[in-house]
């Protein structure tokens, strides 16, 4: 398999977290799952993947506009976020970007900058051992404007002390991509390399 490139110029990385560095993207389905259906709403698998980097509670938002239903935002979500805990455990690692953390620790700022809760993206690094790695981690509890807007990761930039043209962000969803894009850093799709 082809390995994830960082070109010489780049001065800093940024990495989603949430089917980036961890594969926990099944177990997020699983309790949207849950917590829609609970709730009496039909269920739609491709619309909910589709949200992948954008706030639980925005998801249900839109998630309300496109199907006509009026699901509680605060409720559903905090149901989806209950289900979600039970599968902390089970996290597990992407490991051709995780061998990017590992060959550039020490050598590169680095960063995290996703739009999972800080509760959720803080307990996946714990349980695979990479929180060490990352001085600054941004979620979506911080008061940033969520992706696909790029103040997360411009945020993260000026952290790390990096030009945004200096930066390069390893995403796994088209929000997050496009994000990355208006931000002016470089944008790799980790899709494909999980391996």
């Amino acid at each position: 398999m082809q390995k994830i490139v960082v070109p010489e110029h780049i001065k800093g990385l940024i990495f989603d977290c949430d089917g980036t560095l961890v594969d926990s993207m099944p177990m997020h389905m699983k309790a949207w799952e849950y917590a829609i259906t609970h709730f009496g709403a039909p269920w739609n698998h491709d619309f909910i993947f589709s949200q992948k980097g954008v706030p639980s509670t925005d998801i249900v938002e839109l998630y309300n506009q496109e199907f006509l239903v009026s699901l509680d935002t605060n409720r559903v979500s905090d149901m989806k976020q209950e289900y979600f805990k039970r599968f902390y455990n089970e996290t597990k690692v992407i490991q051709p970007v995780v061998d990017i953390v590992f060959r550039y620790n020490g050598i590169l700022p680095m960063s995290v900058a996703s739009g999972g809760s800080r509760e959720n993206v803080h307990a996946q690094l714990d349980v695979v051992g990479l929180t060490k790695y990352f001085p600054i981690i941004l979620t979506a509890s911080d008061d940033i404007k969520p992706k696909p807007a790029p103040d997360l990761f411009l945020e993260a930039a000026r952290l790390m002390n990096v030009p945004p043209h200096l930066c390069q962000v390893f995403e796994d969803g088209d929000l997050g991509l496009e994000a990355a894009e208006k931000a002016g850093m470089l944008a790799t799709d980790v899709r494909g390399y999980e391996g």
